[in-house]
C-alpha cells in the first residue's frame, strides 16, 4: 500500500470521517478526498489531496483519474433515505448516475493501466422490503437474496447500483471482439443502521437511535418518530469502517459473493431508550410515530444474516450494544455536549 492512492467520495459523511481517520493512522497510502462540501481542517490534514466537487461532474472525475492512479475507491457519496424520498429525481441522479460516473472512471483507469481497481460500495438494509409486520416477524434474519423489494428510492438506487457493480466487474462490454486487460473488483456491503459518536445525525430513516442518544446527552427532549416495538439492525461506526477495510483486504478468491450483509445488534427502539435512560436519567423521550416514516422502517427486516461475510472474509463485529454504548457512544457524545454520564 505504500504511496498508493485511495479515492474516498462522500468524504465528509459519517463513514468518511471514520474511514479517513483510520486510513491516515495507517500512514501507508495517499488519500484523495472528494465531497460537495469543504472538509474540516482536522480531516483535511489527514489527506494527500482534498477536492470540493460533485460525482455528477464527469470532467472532474476524469481529471482525478488522469492525475492519480487509484488502487482502491471507497464510493461513499450518496443522498440518504429520507432526503431521497423528498427529492427522488435528485436521489436517482446522485445515487445512480453518480455511481455510474465513478464506475466508468474506475474501469477506464483500470484498462488504461492494465490493472485491477477495487471499488468498495456501502449498500444498505434499505434494499429489503417486507410487506407487513407479520412477514417481518417470521422472516427473522434475512439473507442477501431474500426480500429484495425495496419501497424507497434510496433502497431501489442501492439495489440497482449493486447490479451495476456486478456488471462492471464481470460483464462490462462483453460483446467487444478483443479482450482488454484490467478491470474493476467491485465489493459491496449492506450495512444496517449506523450509529456514529463523531458526527451528528442527518435525518436518515434509521437515525431515531442516534438522534435519541444525542438529544439525551444534550439534555433536549426527543420525540421518537417510530413505535417502541420497532426493531431493525444497527452497528457502531467503528465496526462499519472495520467491515469496509476487512472486505477491501480480503483475497479475491475467498469471496463467493459480490454483496455481503453485515450487522451487530438489533435492539427495539424501546429497549434502546431504556439503555439511554440508564446513562442519562433525566432524558425525556416520547414515542410519536411518523406514520409514513414508520411504514418505511417496518419494511426493513428485524435482522440481517451475515453468515456469508463471516465465512468468506472473517467478519465479526467488535461492538455489541453494551460495549458500543459504554466504550464508544456515551463517552464521546457526552464530551460533545459536555455532559457527565
Amino acid at each position: 500500500m505504500a504511496n498508493e492512492n485511495i479515492l474516498v467520495t462522500g468524504a465528509k459523511g459519517e463513514i468518511g470521517h471514520g474511514l479517513i481517520t483510520h486510513l491516515a493512522g495507517q500512514g501507508e497510502a495517499r488519500i484523495v478526498a472528494l465531497d460537495l462540501q469543504p472538509l474540516d481542517e482536522t480531516l483535511r490534514a489527514m489527506c494527500h489531496r482534498v477536492v470540493t466537487g460533485s460525482i455528477l461532474d464527469s470532467a472532474l472525475l476524469e481529471g482525478l483519474s488522469e492525475e492519480h492512479e487509484f488502487r482502491s475507491i471507497y464510493h461513499l457519496a450518496a443522498l440518504l433515505s429520507t432526503s431521497a424520498e423528498r427529492k427522488p429525481v435528485l436521489a436517482h441522479q446522485v445515487n445512480v448516475d453518480g455511481t455510474l460516473n465513478v464506475l466508468e472512471m474506475a474501469i477506464t483507469q483500470a484498462r488504461r493501466r492494465g490493472e485491477v481497481v477495487k471499488v468498495l460500495y456501502p449498500s444498505s438494509v434499505a434494499v429489503y422490503g417486507l410487506p407487513d409486520l407479520g412477514v417481518k416477524a417470521g422472516a427473522g434474519a434475512v439473507r442477501e437474496g431474500e426480500w429484495c423489494a425495496p419501497i424507497t428510492m434510496y433502497g431501489i438506487n442501492k439495489l440497482y447500483c449493486e447490479q451495476l457493480g456486478r456488471y462492471y466487474s464481470a460483464h462490462y462490454r462483453q460483446l467487444d471482439e478483443e479482450a482488454v486487460s484490467g478491470g474493476i473488483d467491485f465489493r459491496a456491503i449492506r450495512f444496517p443502521g449506523l450509529i456514529s459518536a463523531v458526527t451528528v445525525p442527518t435525518g436518515g430513516t434509521s437515525d431515531f437511535v442516534p438522534e435519541m442518544l444525542h438529544h439525551a446527552a444534550e439534555g433536549v427532549p426527543y420525540a421518537c418518530f417510530v413505535r417502541e416495538d420497532t426493531r431493525i439492525p444497527f452497528m457502531a461506526m467503528p465496526d462499519a469502517v472495520k467491515a469496509l477495510l476487512n472486505l477491501e483486504g480480503a483475497p479475491r478468491e475467498k469471496l463467493l459473493q459480490v454483496v455481503y450483509n453485515v450487522t451487530a445488534f438489533t435492539p427495539s427502539a424501546g429497549e434502546f431508550c431504556e439503555r439511554v435512560r440508564a446513562a442519562f436519567p433525566a432524558v425525556r423521550v416520547s414515542f410519536e410515530p411518523h406514520l409514513k416514516r414508520q411504514v418505511i422502517v417496518d419494511s426493513w427486516p428485524e435482522d440481517m444474516d451475515d453468515s456469508a461475510a463471516r465465512a468468506d472474509w472473517g467478519w465479526a463485529p467488535d461492538y455489541d450494544l453494551g460495549r458500543a454504548l459504554q466504550e464508544y457512544l456515551i463517552p464521546t457524545i457526552s464530551r460533545r455536549y459536555q455532559t457527565v454520564a
